[in-house]
């Protein structure tokens, strides 16, 4: 196999490693076992015995992949007798399970609330508010929950909630930023769902798709104390808003005239624990890298920043490595981790990609005066998704390069109204892969390579 076409298979072998390592029911099963006598879950011990009734609840892109490892893990007798469940998830990742009803709620690439996620909200509050001391919830959370979990307070309309998540999303807040406004709005986040059962024990498994894995901020913390106030939402509104209409009257009110006080505490019944993060995705990443041949430098999972602007400083740092071997000599993999954020600018023109499409679309504006010889840059959503779009993100190579340049598509025309999806349509740079059941964030891969160099046996 030539060399560049190597390299690009090496890039989406690492990035496909990296999302396997967080595969949703691997997860579980890990940290979900019957061993006839009890049942433990993340260390917890609970006697079969004592159980009266499992009631398993959540939201998020990797709901349907957990539910149904859920059902797996726990055995056939505690499945068929005590166990039924409810779960919020995207169009695209309904299936039938025995116990545990996926619900549909809202569209594949659609990250906003929608009314099926309020029906499918209430179904859940009203799921755990019927459970007692000496039953047990088992709350499934991951990427993308906030969205699937929509249940406004009732000062508020859903068309209030959509206005707001979408003006946030398209200024460019950050995830704790948006997520943080969110909880302020919500019957069921910051707490609200914790709040609303009284299972004698709350275990909420997490699959974390932000960066420090703050437990508040993942999916907006249903089952964990908001340590934000009203006022911090307002704060946060005031920052991004250039007109009143911006925000809906109702969301302001609502907010200025909310108390501020300490949040009613959680219970201490309630145990939340993180199952999966980028850190174990890049973990892994790495370890194929290597045994592919590659040096590894790591960036770590905490990258964030303007998609662009990462994009570009990506591409400096594959130039500096095969131009100085610096700040590692190729063979080498560079691996990212994170979650930039896009301004989205007002246009009437097309305008359709993701943040993954848009980073490797800078990168690419960065070569257009060089080459991209032995230089291989990719970035995806862990979930499969990239926006509004049916890419999980985008992959730039010489191939990509050369194809732009001979339909005289010109990078900056697409950048300047992020529309990355068409550009890397025509040039074969689009990443697919549907649902992968799963969300840490995204995952980075730079491989660049080295013809010259001795190579292990089998590599390039």
């Amino acid at each position: 196999m030539p060399s560049e076409k190597r390299l690009r298979s090496d890039a989406e072998s690492i990035w496909r490693a990296g999302v396997a390592a967080v595969d949703s029911e691997q997860l579980v099963r890990d940290v979900v076992k019957n061993t006839c006598r009890e049942l433990i879950i993340c260390g917890q011990r609970i006697p079969l015995s004592d159980l009266h009734r499992i009631a398993v609840v959540g939201a998020g892109k990797a709901g349907a992949g957990m539910a149904a490892a859920f059902e797996e893990a726990v055995g056939p007798q505690v499945l068929e007798h005590k166990l039924a469940g409810w779960v919020n998830v995207p169009a695209d990742c309904v299936r039938p399970l025995q116990k545990i009803h996926l619900h549909s709620a809202r569209p594949a690439g659609v990250n906003e609330p929608t009314q099926t996620g309020v029906e499918g909200s209430l179904k859940i509050l009203e799921m755990v508010s019927s459970l007692g001391k000496d039953d047990v919830c088992v709350v499934l959370i991951s990427g993308g929950g906030s969205a699937l979990l929509p249940a406004p307070v009732p000062e508020i309309t859903l068309d209030d909630k959509q206005q707001v998540t979408r003006f946030l999303m398209q200024a460019g807040a950050t995830i704790n930023e948006l997520n943080c406004v969110r909880k302020k709005l919500s019957r069921i986040k910051g707490g609200g769902l914790a709040r609303a059962t009284g299972a004698g024990l709350v275990l909420t498994l997490i699959i974390s798709d932000v960066i420090g894995d703050p437990l508040d901020v993942i999916a907006s913390g249903p089952t964990v104390a908001d340590p934000t106030t009203p006022a911090d939402a307002l704060e946060i509104l005031n920052k991004y808003a250039r007109r009143t209409s911006d925000v809906p009257p109702a969301v302001l009110n609502f907010l200025a005239q909310a108390p501020c006080g300490a949040p009613t505490p959680i219970p201490a019944t309630v145990h939340n624990d993180v199952i999966g993060n980028n850190v174990r995705a890049m973990t892994t990443a790495a370890e194929h890298a290597r045994g592919l041949g590659y040096g590894v430098h790591s960036l770590g999972s905490e990258n964030q920043g303007e998609a662009r602007i990462v994009g570009r400083e990506l591409a400096e740092l594959c130039l500096s490595v095969r131009e100085h071997s610096a700040p590692i000599a190729p063979p080498a993999c560079l691996l990212s981790g994170g979650e930039p954020v896009v301004h989205v600018v007002p246009t009437d023109r097309p305008q359709k990609g993701g943040r993954n499409q848009e980073l490797v679309l800078a990168a690419l504006e960065r070569f257009w005066d060089s080459d991209l010889r032995e230089i291989v840059l990719l970035s995806g959503g862990t979930d499969g998704e990239d926006g509004p779009t049916d890419a999980a993100g985008g992959i730039i190579d010489a191939d990509v390069l050369q194809a732009a340049r001979s339909q005289r598509l010109v990078p900056a025309e697409y950048l300047a109204v992020n529309n990355s999806y068409p550009f890397l349509e025509q040039t074969g740079g689009l990443l697919k892969t549907g649902p992968t059941h799963t969300n840490v964030m995204d995952l980075r891969v730079g491989l660049v390579g080295n013809p010259d160099r001795a190579r292990v046996p089998g590599f390039l």
